[in-house]
């Protein structure tokens, strides 16, 4: 036979702290009347050693006697015991604070209606209902067109390190080290587009950062993670559209295509010829201009000397 198991009772959370709360008051009195029982005996023994044997005559202040002088002491103590356990408790207790934390509310929710008041005077509700929807029909995505290349007024930039017989890489890799062409790339291209192939994204051991990358690709299958696939470069400028100067940075067949639709060709021309199996365009001088130029000499961290020329558009 099983015997039955007592539940154990449960305590409601309001008689708990009324519990709790008489049990605090139950130990204070009790311990102002230990202390009451303390400082009568006390006193008296220090009045009878005073009175009868004369201790505490010879240490006057003020011409008191020592003991008198720590009975005192000790009546201060206890009355200020005596005021927390019943003065202080009556006055300012449990109903005091809960009375103050109450007017304390009550004038913090009128200085919210206060305020509300105010911003809605300021800010009315309808005006500001019409704005998020606004605001919400703004930001909802539209749908890729076709556009012309006429309706892309931002400035169009192709990017490019080249040798000197156009040559830009071997088995989807570069045939040169630069690290101040690398730099230049990062400070031109953060923060905006950069319209490529899927092989020069595949070249990436993972995407840029800070940067939009937007791969055109004849493969309708083709997702990749950290970019935004098309196919062809009017879906690819169609993206970039918000972008003052959307970057082209290759490959071969990328840079042929964005001759026609770029305004601005930032070259990194590499002096050597190189073997390669990618080539950037040749550049049609009637149709573009170099506009800046700076020679970069080879040393111990370049082993080839570079231009930079910047071609723009007639």
């Amino acid at each position: 036979m099983f015997s039955k198991r007592k539940e154990t009772p449960q305590i409601d959370p309001v008689q708990r702290e009324l519990y709790e709360h008489a049990r605090k008051r139950i130990v204070q009195k009790k311990r102002l009347f230990q202390h009451f029982i303390v400082f009568l005996v006390g006193s008296t023994f220090l009045v009878i050693l005073n009175l009868l044997i004369g201790i505490g005559k010879e240490i006057t202040f003020f011409g008191i006697d020592w003991c008198a002088i720590a009975i005192i002491c000790w009546a201060f103590l206890f009355v200020l015991h005596f005021c927390n356990v019943w003065l202080f408790h009556k006055f300012m207790g449990a109903d005091w604070t809960s009375s103050h934390m109450e007017r304390l509310i009550a004038k913090q929710k009128l200085e919210i209606e206060l305020i509300q008041k105010d911003v809605d005077k300021m800010y009315p509700k309808d005006e500001l209902i019409k704005k998020k929807e606004e605001f919400i029909k703004h930001k909802q995505p539209k749908a890729i067109s076709e556009p012309k290349v006429t309706d892309f007024p931002q400035k169009i930039t192709m990017i490019a390190a080249a040798g000197e017989n156009n040559a830009l890489g071997k088995d989807n890799d570069l045939v040169w080290h630069l690290p101040d062409d690398f730099k230049r790339f990062k400070q031109l291209t953060t923060g905006h587009h950069i319209i490529m192939g899927r092989k020069t994204f595949e070249s990436f051991p993972k995407p840029l950062p800070n940067r939009v990358h937007v791969v055109i690709t004849r493969n309708q299958d083709y997702k990749p993670e950290g970019a935004v696939v098309v196919h062809s470069m009017e879906e690819a400028l169609a993206v970039a559209k918000d972008d003052p100067q959307p970057f082209i940075i290759g490959g071969g067949e990328i840079y042929k295509i964005g001759m026609e639709y770029s305004d601005c060709i930032e070259l990194t021309r590499v002096h050597g010829t190189f073997e390669a199996d990618t080539f950037f365009p040749d550049i049609d001088t009637e149709l573009w201009t170099v506009d800046k130029k700076e020679l970069h000499g080879a040393d111990e961290r370049h082993n080839f000397g570079f231009t930079y020329l910047t071609y723009k558009k007639k």
